[in-house]
């Protein structure tokens, strides 16, 4: 920067205007020091072609509030100074008003004018030609917001500082990938936008599909600048998505560093695949298999498929397959909505079926209380991955879980849940000779309480429609002493704690009537005096009118 300005000198300028960050500026300061230092240090320093570009900066990133420095507190403020035409204090407290109904906070014309005489009148007592900053967020404080600091924040991040984005001139230069995204954006009409922005993707439309291969072609490459939301639209079919945007000035050197990956965005992505199947491990793998296909990169879901095949045959652990398992089956899902061919997911999965089925026997052997619950959960994932799967898979794995249900070596919070998901799949018969074995008096109350857990956790609808099941564990917390009864109550709290206050309501009647069950008719008789306003009710609904 020296070297710099010392040839601009020697061209003849004499006043010299240096544009630099504030820790350079003591070492740019006038007298320069001698060139020679200068020279000797750049001799022999490598030499490397570089383009320049601008990043486009929000107002955010110039407010004192995100740490930079030598930002303003109030870029929307000075924005509005300088592109209101007249009467900015009026124009201003208009916006601020605007802004809070979008909240829907009640404000009224009558409410701006308040607002308006009260800054003007603040600025006047402090000698002032036209009110400021202090004055109109004083009178919106006090006028607009009735006091309400919350509201007042929010008007501050909205407003005072704002969230407008920058431009950079398309003729500007800038690397391959970011021109290819710039493209793809301008064909989707996916827009950079500093606020928060929602897209509810329908991927039966090409256009959607299109914009959701984006999304997910971004998030390979480590790019935030979208991703996965909440859907405010009920659906529970794989068709829709829902995704969240907001555009950070830092993304534009995210995607400068990204680059190296390739020159579009697609071949970009897939070598971010390449560099996972060098390097990543079994469930990393699987779980990069579901966001290819998402992606949209058949070439690079052949290359991890076949990685993934030859480490699944060379891997040993049972727990490292049954944790690949569940991403696995879940992206086979994709090929009706995405119209994606999954018959070498098929295959794959199958295989590790196979092998978790050949080891879960020794995986679940002789297992303390942590890493049996480690291995429930492993279980319940895999049962539900395998319901995806084809028929004949399903059948060898419940025929693995039969062999394991008389073993000894077996947690009880393991024998229970198995036993649950055998009974869940009808292929128990004696249910209740087990539970009462299971509960019986020989057995410790910690046992017990294991064995509940795992057969009745996430199982209300169980309890509340099985008397038979019930009226066994009914009689078995009956028969509790003293002793056992304060061991065992914190053991079963965690377990009917998932259920829900309907569901545990539903429970207790059903216990505390007995034998007999409310699914049976009731032989009382209505008190239809009782009843006649909600009947009255019931007829104004129908459209029923009483003579």
């Amino acid at each position: 920067m020296r070297q710099k300005i010392r040839e601009a000198v020697k061209r003849g300028h004499e006043r010299v205007a240096v544009v630099c960050g504030a820790w350079h500026a003591p070492v740019l300061r006038w007298p320069l020091p001698p060139a020679a230092a200068d020279v000797r240090t750049l001799r022999g320093a490598p030499r490397r072609k570089i383009t320049l570009t601008w990043v486009p900066w929000t107002h955010q990133r110039l407010a004192y509030a995100t740490g930079y420095g030598a930002g303003i507190a109030s870029p929307g403020w000075y924005h509005h100074l300088w592109t209101a035409p007249d009467r900015p204090i009026v124009r201003w407290l208009a916006k601020v008003a605007q802004a809070l109904r979008v909240r829907d906070l009640p404000v009224s014309s009558a409410h701006v004018i308040e607002a308006v005489r009260l800054a003007e009148t603040l600025a006047g007592l402090r000698r002032r030609p036209l009110a400021g900053l202090a004055e109109v967020t004083e009178a919106t404080r006090a006028v607009l917001c009735d006091g309400d600091e919350l509201a007042v924040r929010y008007v501050t991040d909205h407003l005072v500082v704002g969230q407008a984005l920058g431009s950079v001139n398309r003729d500007v230069p800038t690397v391959p990938l970011e021109a290819d995204l710039t493209r793809t954006c301008r064909t989707l009409r996916v827009r950079r936008e500093a606020q928060v922005r929602f897209h509810d993707l329908d991927l039966r439309r090409p256009i959607d599909q299109a914009r959701s291969q984006l999304f997910h072609r971004l998030r390979l490459l480590g790019l935030r600048w979208i991703v996965p939301a909440e859907s405010s639209v009920q659906s529970q079919g794989t068709f829709r998505e829902t995704w969240q945007s907001r555009w950070e000035p830092e993304y534009s050197v995210a995607i400068v560093e990204a680059s190296v990956w390739g020159t579009t965005v697609e071949s970009a992505a897939s070598a971010r695949v390449d560099k996972i199947i060098a390097e990543g491990s079994l469930v990393a793998l699987t779980e990069t298999v579901e966001r290819c296909l998402l992606a949209d990169l058949p070439g690079a879901l052949d290359r991890l498929l076949a990685t993934l095949a030859d480490k699944a045959a060379l891997d040993a652990d049972v727990v490292h397959l049954m944790d690949a398992l569940p991403a696995l089956a879940r992206a086979q899902r994709y090929g009706d909505v995405r119209q994606t061919d999954t018959r070498a997911l098929r295959k794959v999965s199958e295989v590790l079926v196979v092998r978790i089925c050949a080891g879960l026997q020794r995986a679940v052997s002789s297992l303390d209380a942590t890493n049996a619950a480690t291995m429930r959960r492993r279980i319940d994932a895999v049962n539900t991955a395998i319901g995806l799967l084809s028929e004949s898979v399903r059948n060898r794995w419940l025929d693995t879980l039969a062999t394991m249900i008389d073993r000894t070596d077996v947690h009880g919070l393991l024998l229970g849940r198995i036993i649950r998901l055998l009974l869940d799949a009808e292929r128990l018969s004696d249910v209740a000779l087990r539970l009462q074995r299971a509960l019986s008096a020989g057995v410790l109350a910690a046992d017990k309480a294991a064995w509940v857990d795992g057969f009745f956790s996430d199982g209300a609808l169980l309890l509340i429609h099985d008397a038979e099941l019930r009226g066994l564990l009914d009689d078995w917390v009956c028969q509790l002493d003293d002793a056992q009864f304060v061991d065992t109550l914190p053991l079963l709290r965690r377990t009917f704690g998932t259920f829900g206050a309907s569901e545990r309501q539903a429970i207790a009647e059903r216990v505390a009537r007995g034998a007999e069950s409310l699914d049976r008719p009731r032989s009382e008789e209505f008190d239809v005096e009782l009843a006649a306003a909600a009947l009255a009710t019931v007829d104004l609904i129908l459209g029923k009118r009483h003579g």
